[in-house]
């Protein structure tokens, strides 16, 4: 049962320790050097913060929660050791979209059986101060389950990357916001069950409605603004409970969401109102016909580009989705390590949204062991182009479209690439010439003088090289 009494100096301690590892997680996961002490500062402070609650709360019955989170554990545990890299974006937000359901149904509990939650007044009614906080828990949490599922199947390739456009797309998510908003309100004077039912139903059907229209150049932002959502859910949640570690933890978790959303929307040059109210260039994208692939371009070997990067001074690598597809990490940093050896200045070029999350591409080479001295961000490193020999491009496709830069019919104009067309001669990894990138549309790059295409899977044309660099 909740204690609406104040809590003892030792449990604001234990929350107080539990925040100040959270912060302490969040600012060593802004590296990559400290990404793991990072993590396990997370893992602390949320242990201390369960083991804290767990003790100081009336549990019907411990056990049982001490077997769900045993079993929870060891899904987590076997999840994360076979999720392959490339599928982290797709795990992402179907864990988005468990800590929304999860506080769908924390607002539930609460509002089925308040007495229990300590949030009733003197006349048996729930306080409408808690019903504020739980219509926008509700709310929140229904939208970030709805949506997350819709990115889910997105990414995972079970729904078309594409833009899905409805008619009068934006009055319908602009009325049904609306009478959520003002449903809650009136939540505040009348509990009526079907107030309630009717948020989180609504609640649910603006989650689809909002995913839906964007596309996959928007993907990124959209997974980092779910995970805003999830953390402002907690946090109203926790006000429910009278929970301030949860409190704690969801505004952080959703204030550095909508911060890193607002980054990478200014790296794409997208407004971030545009992108959650639907798409920014959804028309654009829908309008724009696949790849065409009878324009002439230049084919190269490996041995073509061996050559070529053994004799420059500098080389650029550009590592993208298609790199984390065919697991090519390891082996083009052997390739980068062969370089060196020649005398050759090699350099990792990040775009931030390069991937299917903020930070993919950082991960992989991490993973591969890459000097982090090495990796660049776009504004970094994007004026070398133009003094560089040679930019190797492995399966990034949308981030080094120049097209970006001049085809106002484009889904993805107006968005920050790396200037790779600047370099003396590009060296493109694709599979083949008949895809086009996530965006749903063709690389003007392909077609360029300075380019040459290497049509293989990545990892067999990188090893290739490898073999004639040898």
């Amino acid at each position: 049962m909740h204690d609406a009494a104040a809590p003892p100096a030792w449990v604001s301690l234990a929350y107080l320790i539990a925040g100040i590892c959270f912060i302490l997680a969040l600012r060593g996961l802004s590296s990559p050097e400290s990404s793991r002490r990072g993590n396990r500062f997370g893992m602390a402070g949320m242990g201390i913060a369960v083991v804290t609650t767990l003790v100081t709360h009336e549990v019907a019955s411990l056990v049982e929660i001490l077997i769900a989170i045993a079993i929870g554990g060891a899904i987590g545990f076997v999840v994360a050791r076979r999720i392959a890299m490339t599928a982290m974006p797709q795990l992402v937000a179907a864990f988005h979209s468990l800590v929304g359901l999860a506080a769908v149904l924390v607002a539930a509990a609460a509002f089925l059986n308040p007495s229990a939650f300590g949030i009733t007044g003197a006349d048996g009614l729930i306080l409408p101060v808690s019903r504020v906080e739980m219509g926008l828990g509700i709310a929140i949490g229904a939208i970030t389950f709805s949506g997350s599922v819709i990115a889910f199947l997105k990414l995972n390739g079970n729904m078309s990357g594409k833009p899905i456009l409805l008619p009068v797309r934006h009055v319908i998510n602009l009325g049904t916001l609306a009478a959520i908003i003002g449903l809650i309100a009136y939540f505040t004077t009348d509990q009526s069950p079907w107030i309630f039912w009717t948020v989180t139903a609504l609640s649910f059907l603006i989650g689809f409605l909002l995913i839906i229209p964007i596309g996959g150049a928007d993907m990124p932002v959209v997974v980092s603004m779910l995970n805003s959502y999830s953390g402002w859910a907690a946090a109203a949640m926790g006000f429910t409970l009278g929970n301030s570690a949860m409190i704690i933890t969801g505004a952080l978790v959703g204030s550095s969401g909508a911060i890193l959303s607002y980054i990478m929307c200014r790296a794409m040059n997208r407004s971030f109102l545009s992108v959650i109210a639907g798409g920014f260039g959804g028309d654009a994208a829908a309008a724009s016909g696949g790849p065409t692939i009878d324009r002439p371009y230049k084919r190269g070997s490996a041995e073509d580009a061996a050559f070529l990067m053994s004799q420059a001074e500098q080389v650029i690598i550009v590592p993208g989705y298609g790199m984390a597809v065919a697991q090519a990490q390891h082996v083009l940093r052997e390739m980068g390590d062969l370089l060196k050896k020649e005398g050759v200045r090699v350099k990792y070029a990040i775009h931030p949204v390069a991937g299917r999350m903020p930070g993919h591409m950082n991960v992989l080479l991490a993973e591969a062991n890459v000097p982090y001295d090495e990796v660049f961000e776009l504004e970094d490193i994007n004026s070398e182009f133009a003094q560089t020999d040679v930019a190797f491009v492995i399966g990034a496709n949308d981030v080094t479209n120049p097209a970006a830069k001049t085809d106002r019919s484009s889904p993805i104009y107006g968005m920050p690439v790396l200037d790779v067309e600047k370099a003396k001669t590009v060296l493109f990894v694709k599979r083949s010439m008949g895809g086009a990138g996530y965006a749903g549309v063709e690389n003007e790059l392909f077609f360029r003088d300075n380019t040459m295409m290497l049509l293989a899977d990545a990892k067999k044309m990188v090893e290739d090289i490898v073999k004639a660099l040898g």
